[in-house]
């Protein structure tokens, strides 16, 4: 697995559980004890980590385009809206991704799902 994810607290468990069971690198923001942290700052903390955010919280996009515009380096930002991918499919993209994807792809961009 090429790319490392890190899950925020509106993922749900399903996909992370579907993830590990294929292998991929995945950490949760309760894992990190990050899961009371602003979203600017949860931001920081996947990029210090090296690792893509995956969320399903529209606020991401808005953290992100700001960044974008202000020229802010952030690992990247992978975007499930919660009604338009299912579970099945959000593991088979984000497996996809972490299996032969590479973390400069994703460097200062949203990626959206389904892919």
């Amino acid at each position: 697995m090429s790319v490392k994810l890190y899950m925020d607290v509106h993922v749900r468990r399903e996909v992370t559980e579907g993830l590990r069971m294929r292998g991929a690198d995945v950490l949760t923001a309760q894992e990190d004890g990050a899961d009371e942290l602003d979203d600017p700052d949860l931001l920081d903390r996947a990029t210090a980590l090296g690792r893509l955010l995956v969320t399903q919280d529209e606020d991401f996009l808005r953290e992100a385009a700001l960044r974008q515009q202000a020229g802010r380096m952030f690992a990247g930002v992978i975007y499930a809206h919660q009604l338009r991918v299912s579970t099945g499919q959000c593991i088979e993209d984000l497996e996809l991704i972490a299996t032969v994807g590479e973390p400069e792809q994703f460097v200062n961009r949203v990626q959206y799902l389904p892919l």
